[in-house]
């Protein structure tokens, strides 16, 4: 018998066509265009800091980024003080864990619950539940500019907690191990689902979004450490919580379909994938070069060269397999182009 997790998921042309932008650009990324080391971390540390940042505001933190920033940097000496300084410091501390260490961490009960104890680590008000399923029925409610908050959803009761979500992270961890599904539908029936049961006394929705992050990175979705989603879903935070609230109406019902979230965290995905591409094609786009591949672009003055011509230069000191993926990436930054096919290509610089 189908599964509701897999029924509810109806797959529109314009949800296949999102889905193949975003993994054109996948592939693109994994490919020939990979940035500089040094220009990979700086892009970390700035969307730790702004995804830390977005992620609490939605929440109701009223804290600036630049506020993050120097909180962040001061943690080790000073220990945060106030509710949005503790929900900051979780999280960052979370979504660095998670930056750092993706390949290893596993989708499992006891790893969702480590990483809620780490969230609420530094609140000593959430001392008692974190790291726990909740005991006691929570709303889902949405703060408005003036502080007064609007019930969203009923989320599943303490009681069902633990059954739904051994049910759905089965469902899920059966479903990657089987690749049947696109890992994007996936992700988004999966975090539809656990913000529906809002396993957690506090902490939700912020967890929701690192799961979101952990799933991508684990499905190849290698270049979301170096653009925030989280500033994307902040700056759509209306719609977010629109598609959520018009999804979650459904929910256990006969005429479950989540196809307004889903194109909701398509549309966010589809926005990470264009600022990408934006950092990719920068104004100097020479900067993103590593040290063998501007050594190789320097080489082009005025005469177009040879992959042969190109190799005697360098006197053979960097391998023909590493001139050719050099090339490739040139080509690609269009700082270079390609005249003629194969073996009698030569490359001019632009």
């Amino acid at each position: 018998m189908e599964n509701r997790f897999e029924k509810r998921a109806v797959l529109s042309q314009e949800i296949l066509q999102k889905i193949t932008q975003i993994d054109e650009f996948k592939g693109l990324w994994k490919g020939s265009l990979r940035l500089s080391p040094q220009t990979l971390g700086r892009l970390k540390r700035s969307v730790l800091i702004t995804s830390t940042g977005a992620s609490t505001r939605i929440e109701g933190s009223k804290m600036s980024d630049d506020e993050v920033a120097r909180l962040i940097a001061g943690l080790k000496s000073t220990p945060p003080k106030g509710r949005d300084a503790e929900e900051v410091a979780g999280y960052a501390d979370l979504l660095g864990r998670i930056f750092d260490n993706w390949k290893t961490l596993k989708i499992t009960e006891g790893q969702i619950l480590h990483f809620h104890k780490i969230l609420l680590n530094f609140s000593e008000k959430d001392k008692r539940h974190r790291g726990k399923y909740k005991t006691a029925d929570n709303k889902v409610v949405m703060r408005k500019e003036d502080g007064t908050e609007v019930v969203i959803f009923n989320p599943s009761p303490p009681y069902l907690v633990k059954k739904e979500m051994d049910d759905v992270l089965y469902w899920l961890n059966e479903q990657i191990e089987k690749k049947e599904t696109h890992s994007l539908i996936l992700i988004a029936n999966f975090i539809f689902e656990f913000l529906a049961i809002h396993p957690f006394r506090d902490g939700n929705g912020r967890l929701s979004r690192a799961l979101t992050t952990l799933l991508l990175l684990k499905t190849g979705y290698t270049y979301v450490p170096y653009i925030s989603l989280d500033e994307i879903i902040e700056e759509r935070k209306i719609d977010y919580y629109l598609a959520l609230r018009k999804t979650q109406s459904k929910h256990k019902t006969k005429n479950e379909d989540i196809a307004i979230w889903l194109n909701f965290l398509l549309d966010a995905l589809l926005e990470q994938v264009k600022r990408a591409k934006e950092i990719m094609e920068e104004d100097q786009p020479e900067k993103l070069l590593s040290e063998k591949q501007l050594t190789i672009y320097q080489l082009f003055q005025a005469d177009t060269l040879s992959i042969s011509e190109i190799e005697k230069l360098l006197d053979k000191s960097i391998p023909m397999a590493t001139i050719k993926q050099a090339l490739s990436r040139l080509v690609a930054l269009k700082l270079i182009e390609m005249i003629g096919v194969k073996r009698g290509a030569r490359y001019k610089k632009i």
